[in-house]
């Protein structure tokens, strides 16, 4: 486990890198499923986000899972 500071900022260049276009879904699934347990509330956001990437894992996805999985990762960072 990190700290909750190095896992909010890794949290939000994941988000600007993916919502920018510059990181696979494939990668951004493999770095939510491969994060540790975290107390809560930040512990709470990353299991939903892990379960989340667990159960939407086919590609191609729509445009409407790539906003849910931008909104998790804004989660995980969210204060």
């Amino acid at each position: 486990m990190k700290s909750i500071n190095d896992l909010v900022a890794s949290a939000k260049t994941v988000c600007d890198r993916y919502r920018a276009g510059r990181m696979e879904r494939e990668t951004v699934r493999e770095w939510v499923l491969g994060l540790g347990a975290y107390p809560g509330p930040h512990g709470d956001r990353v299991r939903e986000a892990v379960e989340w990437f667990r159960l939407h894992n086919r590609e191609p996805v729509s445009d409407d899972i790539v906003l849910v999985d931008i909104d998790r990762l804004r989660a995980i960072a969210a204060p």
